[in-house]
């Protein structure tokens, strides 16, 4: 590959690493051409980016980027296949949704502004809400205690509007 060729892949590395807030490093050194295609598939329908790269232009990408991501470089061995999304957990869930015997492996992932080192961290990374989950969650919490005091006052009217017509009709 020419140096100019690979000035350009890390160029491109490095504005997908500023551009993206989650990224998942997985290694696909035992998928065969099939299993890849379905991955890329996968990853399309999810609105994650797949991109196999070489972990030297990568780890160069890294050095370039703004933010520190030396806690990766252990893990830059092997076939490396990078996953970006916007989605914390998006990911998470191609992977272990298309894992058989642990192929693709996760080898570490920084989402949620936090660095996952090693495959044992999927099911963690599975289970992490989103901003707006997370926001949603807390909206309907803060909505459950007007809905039950609007149903109280609802059931409570239509009680003492029952009983007062009652009493009218005895009459």
């Amino acid at each position: 590959m020419r140096k100019e060729d690979k000035a350009i892949i890390i160029k491109e590395l490095s504005a997908a690493v500023q551009e993206f807030p989650h990224m998942y490093l997985v290694d696909t050194t035992a998928m065969d051409s099939v299993a890849t295609s379905e991955l890329r598939r996968a990853c399309f329908e999810a609105g994650v980016t797949l991109r196999v790269v070489k972990n030297s232009l990568l780890q160069k990408a890294f050095e370039s980027a703004e933010f520190d991501f030396s806690p990766f470089y252990g893990c830059l061995k092997g076939t490396t296949a990078v996953m970006f999304s916007e989605t914390a957990n998006a990911p998470a869930k191609l992977i272990k949704k298309s894992a058989k015997k642990g192929i693709p492996a996760l080898k570490a992932a920084y989402a949620e502004e936090g660095f996952y080192i090693g495959a044992e961290h999927l099911e963690a990374l599975v289970s992490i809400k989103s901003k707006e989950e997370v926001i949603a969650d807390i909206i309907a919490l803060l909505q459950s205690p007007a809905k039950n005091v609007i149903s109280a006052l609802q059931s409570g009217g239509n009680t003492i509007h029952g009983v007062l017509k009652t009493l009218s009709e005895r009459e």
